[in-house]
Formats: C-alpha cells, sequence, structure tokens
C-alpha cells in the first residue's frame, strides 16, 4: 500500500471519473482550515503566494512555456465554454468535433452553433481518429475541439499529429485534456494546442471545483471575455482605479476572488505527481494496463480500448448478459470502476500494487461467476 493513499476496503479503479486525494493533500486543506479558524486572513499574502505557486505547478504539468498561460477554473466545463462563446464566429463558420464525446466537450458546440448559426459537425471516427477529424475539416472550418482520451473506450488521440496539421491549415486546436492530465506527460505547445482545459478531480487527484485551463499566448487575445471581475483586471488589487482593461496574461479568465481551498488542495496534489515524475507516472500505469488486459483475457472479456492507444483506461466486455448485476457486485466487493462505452471501465493509477490489480481481477472473476449464475429475466 502507498503511503500517501492508506485506502481501507477498496481497490481504485476509477480514476477516469473521480480520483481519491493522497495524503498530503487531506493534511494541507486541514492545515489551511485549521488556520483560518484561528487567524482568518492574517496569512492572505501566503495564500496569494501558493497560488503562484501552484500555477507553477499546473504549468509544468501542462508543458506550458509559461505559469502566465495557465488560468484557474471552475471545471472543464466553465473553459470549454469560455472558447465555444469567446470566438467571433462569423456565418458559415463550423466547429469539427468527434461524436460520442463526453457532454461536456458536446454540448457546448452545439450550444454555440445555436447561438452563433454555425455549423457543428459531429464526426463518427474510426480507428484513425485524426485522420476522421482531419477530413471532415475545410475551408471555412474555426475550430476542431477533442477529448486527448475517449472517456469511454479510453482511445487516446495523437493531439501532437492532429495539433501540426491544424496549425498548418490555420485552423484552432482545442483539447479536452480531462482523462490525460496527470496519468502522462502532456506538451501544449508541442501539439500546437490553442485551448486545453482539464478539471483536477481525475487523474491529477485533486478535488471538484478547481481546474487548469491552458490559453496559447498567440490565441490569447481571440477569445471575449465572457465573465469580468476585480481579479481579472490589469490593475487587480488597485480597487480605485475606474479602468477595466483585462490583464494580459491568463488571469484575464479568473474574474474572482480565488478558489483558495482548491488551490491549497491542487498544489499537493500535484505536488506529488511532479515529485514523482509524469514519465514514471506513465510508465506504471501502462503496466497496470499490461496486466489488466493480460488476466482480463484470461477471463475471457473483450477488451474495447486499442491497444496500440491506450492511456490509463482499458474498457471491458465481460461475458456476461446482465451487466448492471455485475456492476454491483464489483462495487459490492470495493473495485471502484465504472460502466463506460458498452463495458465495464477500470482506470489504475500509479500508486496501485500488482497484488491489488491481481486482487481486483480475483473479483471480478467471482462476480462474473455469480452474474451468469443468475437467470436473465
Amino acid at each position: 500500500m502507498h503511503p500517501e493513499f492508506p485506502q481501507e476496503g477498496i481497490i481504485h479503479l476509477n480514476h477516469a471519473a473521480v480520483g481519491p486525494w493522497p495524503r498530503r493533500t487531506k493534511e494541507a486543506v486541514c492545515k489551511f482550515a485549521r488556520d483560518n479558524v484561528a487567524h482568518g486572513s492574517r496569512d492572505y499574502l501566503q495564500w496569494l503566494q501558493r497560488i503562484d505557486a501552484t500555477r507553477e505547478l499546473a504549468r509544468a504539468l501542462i508543458g506550458a512555456a509559461s505559469a502566465e498561460d495557465i488560468a484557474f477554473v471552475k471545471n472543464t466545463s466553465e473553459a470549454l465554454s469560455m472558447v465555444a462563446f469567446g470566438l467571433d464566429w462569423q456565418p458559415g463558420d463550423n466547429v469539427v468535433f468527434p461524436a460520442h464525446e463526453f457532454p461536456s466537450n458536446r454540448v457546448v458546440w452545439l450550444a454555440a452553433a445555436e447561438r452563433f448559426g454555425i455549423e457543428a459537425r459531429e464526426i463518427d471516427i474510426g480507428e484513425e481518429p485524426e485522420r476522421d477529424l482531419l477530413a471532415a475539416c475545410d475551408g471555412r472550418t474555426r475550430l476542431v475541439a477533442t477529448s486527448a482520451v475517449r472517456y469511454d473506450s479510453g482511445m487516446r488521440i495523437d493531439v501532437q499529429a492532429l495539433g501540426a496539421e491544424l496549425r498548418s491549415r490555420s485552423i484552432l486546436f482545442c483539447v479536452d485534456a480531462i482523462q490525460h492530465l496527470g496519468a502522462l506527460p502532456f506538451d501544449a505547445p508541442g501539439c500546437h494546442a490553442d485551448f486545453v482545459m482539464a478539471d483536477a478531480h481525475k487523474w491529477m487527484l485533486a478535488p471538484e471545483g478547481i481546474g487548469v485551463f491552458y490559453v496559447n499566448p498567440e490565441s490569447r487575445e481571440r477569445l471575449t471575455l465572457q465573465e469580468y471581475g476585480w481579479n481579472m483586471l490589469a490593475h487587480a488589487g488597485d480597487f480605485s482605479n475606474p479602468g477595466i482593461e483585462p490583464a494580459r496574461n491568463a488571469r484575464r479568465f479568473e474574474p474572482g476572488s480565488p478558489n483558495m481551498l482548491g488551490i491549497h488542495a491542487l498544489h499537493a496534489s500535484l505536488s506529488l505527481l511532479l515529485e514523482v515524475g509524469l514519465e514514471t507516472i506513465d510508465h506504471e500505469i501502462r503496466e497496470h494496463w499490461l496486466h489488466l488486459e493480460e488476466g482480463l483475457r484470461a477471463q475471457d472479456c473483450r477488451i474495447l480500448t486499442p491497444r496500440a492507444r491506450r492511456a490509463g483506461i482499458i474498457t471491458f466486455r465481460p461475458p456476461v448478459e446482465d451487466l448492471d448485476a455485475l456492476y454491483a457486485r464489483l462495487q459490492a466487493h470495493g473495485v471502484l470502476c465504472a460502466q463506460r462505452g458498452g463495458g465495464i471501465r477500470f482506470a489504475p493509477h500509479f500508486y496501485l500494487t500488482c497484488e491489488q490489480i491481481d486482487q481486483a481481477l480475483e473479483v471480478l472473476g467471482e462476480a462474473i461467476r455469480e452474474t451468469r449464475a443468475i437467470p436473465v429475466r
């Protein structure tokens, strides 16, 4: 058992949904609460320094050139909405995105199409999703939006190759990286992304209600601001200044008071990920994936995640008819997972052990046998 994750009675294979906090994150939140109770806002200047430090950790996680390219948001949906409703769409423009995306990366484009009279092209993708998305682009395509890793099948999109081609065509690129950041290394400039966003409560192992939003400095002023407040101003803190000029950096997307509690928690969680190292985390997760694949095939499960495009998620179809019953048994025996993409989704993080993986496979095998024994009505 990893000292940062002293979990009891569970095997957490649900990091693609809501991940657990490390011990240090719990301690950071408790300390912040204790200090607030005892001292009020006495240490506010230190809190501001923690924001700067967390922004730097987020920069390293996302591979940005500067911490000034990072904004903190409430969640992925908020950042996606800033893009969808901030661009100066023109009649005849279109946006291209894959079909069957998580709703956050679908509803904003459909809503923008309704608001601005543009075309939302929802594209079925196959074994080569980059080719399919590019084939749907034309001279009026303003933006392509995709998740870096599919939430249902776990398929990893080659955002490097896709982004390079989009840049050559002068098409904006928006990446929902919520199933990527914290699990694999990411290089926002390297994939020519204009916008990258991710909530922190999955692979980043932080609370809900805080997320990161990368905006390429070349694209920063392409977004018309939809939210205004004291904190996004160039002169934030000078409350008597009547101007409304936004900050030149990504802080322009942070309109009001920051989520101080979330920032302290995120700082702790990111410190662990970067301390372990993203390359190490990637290696450990891939090893867990292969271990699970072998064990699942041995139980006649059909793997739905393309092996060559794997990331952290492995989705499989077990040899039972009643998937709901099987899922309920897994949960009841402490194997936390999800039903997605027509199967069961496991999503292991780096800290799990081979013994825990084997235990989860053993529970799955028993659940399969129990479920098969129940008559299907």
